[in-house]
């Protein structure tokens, strides 16, 4: 299971550098006072680095290959480290200024991918989301957080922003659990039109959408929703902070599970008759 918070994966993820540092500095025969002398540092830095203790710099861990001889996986390490220090990014620092400059800040990212893999677990994705729905998704996220009142031009900024899934050149892949029809944001009336726009969005030449059954027996269990950018970066969002992954042994977990999840969906008729169902609900 992954760990319990986004600090935590942090931490993890630099406690995993340290043990990698060690492994190759004891696969070079060398102490940590031979690497020291070697690198032109003190073994208590060895030590504070090995340890976790001591975020290393990129020039600390091409040193570090260098004295023991593995230049060649510097990069990696170096991927590695940049990650820890910027895959968690707090929410109240990305919502200081209001919701629409959160729905800005990936226009450049948007634009660039042309192949988005997409797993909800708890809301409608963004792409799919009606102006009903996002503003009552939205407001209350401004109401919980405490953030300024900038909602109708949030969501605005994210109709324009979703704007990209009628354009050519890029496919969509999402899956949907079951219970995301269920979760009731905005009135009734407001999820009968979201619904509605799902089975719109089913005709769409770059959609594909899966619903995965309440009822399906399971092999993956719902884990946090994520969407994936050109199978290269996966973003996840827990209540606390927003998280970017780049290293790639980990986003290839994230594409293993969406492939998983992939098995448990049903397409075409069977995911229409779920939406459906759960319109007829609502009344």
């Amino acid at each position: 299971m992954p760990p319990s918070s986004p600090s935590s994966s942090v931490q993890a993820a630099r406690e995993a550098l340290a043990a990698r540092l060690r492994e190759i500095r004891l696969d070079a025969g060398l102490t940590k006072r031979e690497l020291a002398v070697r690198c032109g540092w003190s073994e208590a830095k060895s030590s504070r680095i090995e340890n976790a203790r001591t975020a290393p710099s990129d020039d600390d861990l091409r040193a570090w290959c260098r004295a023991c001889e593995t230049e060649e996986q510097a990069p990696a390490l170096v991927a590695a480290n940049r990650q820890a220090d910027s895959m968690y990014v707090q929410w109240k620092r990305l919502q200081r200024t209001g919701l629409k400059q959160l729905q800005k800040a990936n226009l450049p990212l948007f634009g660039r991918t042309r192949h988005f893999k997409v797993y909800c677990s708890n809301v409608v994705p963004g792409f799919l989301q009606t102006p009903g729905y996002a503003t009552a998704l939205l407001r209350a996220i401004a109401t919980f957080r405490g953030l300024p009142d900038d909602v109708d031009d949030a969501v605005t900024a994210r109709m324009d922003r979703s704007a990209i899934i009628r354009k050519s050149g890029r496919t969509f892949a999402i899956l949907l659990e079951e219970t995301v029809l269920r979760y009731r944001l905005g009135d009734a009336g407001v999820m009968a039109g979201q619904l509605g726009s799902l089975l719109s969005a089913m005709d769409l030449p770059s959609v594909s959408l899966g619903i995965i059954p309440a009822s399906a027996e399971r092999i993956m269990w719902p884990i946090e929703s994520f969407t994936v950018f050109d199978d290269e970066r996966v973003d996840h969002e827990p209540l606390s902070a927003s998280v970017k992954i780049t290293a790639p042994d980990e986003v290839v977990q994230y594409l293993k599970a969406f492939g998983e999840l992939h098995r448990h969906a049903v397409y075409g008729a069977e995911a229409r008759a779920l939406i459906l169902k759960a319109i007829e609900a609502l009344h």
